[in-house]
């Protein structure tokens, strides 16, 4: 059964590396030019079944571990952002949760769609005036009978303009649930999105729901447990592939950096041998490694169950989108000019780069979570100290 899982695992990682290399990476600066995802790339990616790769088999995905969707999101994310963010919402924040939080009921309903890329989903937290704060959501619902009626608005969506299906957070009376609403239930209305400085092709747009009425089964988990249960647990999947996201990042902008200074001449020698351009490729190598290690660590506690791999997650994700806002930064700064022209790729990984430092979290929230976890245990009692 392993032998059978190993090949299978390998057989998705090639996948992934051949439509990253012939179907994403000359594409990417399309994509992000037209603010959309063309469809085409979508159904591939389904039909690759890589938007059910953490989905168990019963279920109709792939049931890669941590480690293994690890791999596979850096090598989508290292040729198109956009893409990556594909598995990121429909794969991690929503599919994963589903699996760990959702009623048997409810993954019969929905599940086996979303791993076999049939329906698309979003993940729908974000308003105007709530995002890293999920308890203040706005967004409201009322039981009536055998139904749940939402109304309210969400903001910063990726992939609303093109889901079928929304996990949406409300409240009533501070009690925060968490809903599957689909596209197509009367009084939902989709406002698409544009400007964005990253993400770009990701379909972002604001979601309004007036007096939609969602049966009683779309309820997940339970009332009450839309932010401790619900969404804890999405943002911890959402982390971890963000924590990826940012070493694809900066090991695609590491390659460009390197390509580049070994053929770009100045004043009569290659701008590699300028020891000040070494020293940002020595950082970016010892950077995007320690990045990847660090991830790594956090996929091998996810599949022990340790109580330390949520935080190592927050670890993760807190280091690789710095770096990569690091290493994306020196990237521009090599290729000079080229480096600020969107006909090169420097400029737009550096974009993307910084929004991974906002998304699932800010890094100044991460700083706060793991500097409370320093203090809990690394503060060791010393004794006699100034006596």
């Amino acid at each position: 059964m392993r032998q059978a899982h190993e090949e299978r695992a390998g057989g998705i990682q090639e996948r992934a590396r051949s439509f990253a290399e012939t179907g994403l990476v000359n594409r990417a600066a399309e994509f992000d030019r037209a603010g959309y995802l063309p469809r085409d790339v979508i159904t591939t990616m389904a039909d690759a079944g890589f938007l059910g790769a953490v989905v168990p088999a019963k279920w109709g995905g792939q049931g890669l571990d941590p480690l293994e969707y690890g791999e596979l999101t850096e090598s989508i994310g290292k040729a198109c952002a956009s893409t990556r963010a594909l598995l990121t919402v429909h794969t991690s924040l929503v599919a994963e949760t589903l699996v760990k939080r959702a009623s048997d009921r409810l993954k019969e309903k929905y599940l086996t769609d979303l791993a076999l890329g049939k329906k698309i989903a979003c993940f729908a937290l974000s308003e105007a005036g709530a995002g890293s704060d999920a308890a203040s959501v706005t967004t409201s619902y009322i039981k009536k009978g055998d139904l749940f009626v939402l109304d309210g608005r969400k903001k910063w969506i990726s992939f609303a303009g093109v889901a079928d299906l929304f996990m949406v957070f409300a409240t009533d009376n501070g009690a925060t649930s968490a809903f599957l609403v689909e596209r197509d239930m009367p009084g939902v209305e989709i406002h698409p999105m544009s400007g964005m400085l990253g993400n770009r092709a990701t379909h972002m747009a604001e979601v309004s729901f007036s007096d939609v009425e969602v049966p009683a089964e779309n309820l997940v988990s339970g009332i009450g447990l839309g932010v401790g249960f619900v969404a804890n647990t999405a943002l911890f999947h959402g982390r971890y592939s963000i924590a990826w996201a940012g070493v694809a990042i900066a090991q695609a902008a590491l390659e460009t950096m390197c390509a580049y200074a070994i053929e770009r001449e100045q004043f009569g020698v290659k701008i590699g041998t300028h020891q000040l351009v070494q020293k940002m490729i020595a950082d970016a190598v010892t950077q995007v490694g320690a990045a990847r290690e660090l991830c790594r660590r956090a996929g091998r506690l996810r599949m022990e169950h340790s109580a330390d791999a949520v935080m190592e997650t927050n670890i993760a994700k807190y280091f690789s989108s710095t770096i990569a806002q690091q290493v994306t930064s020196d990237a521009v700064q090599v290729l000079g000019g080229n480096g600020c022209w969107d006909r090169y790729p420097a400029e737009r990984l550096f974009r993307e780069a910084k929004v991974l430092e906002v998304i699932e979290g800010t890094s100044q929230l991460q700083q706060l979570l793991i500097a409370d976890y320093g203090y809990k245990k690394f503060a060791v009692s010393k004794s006699g100290w100034g006596t």
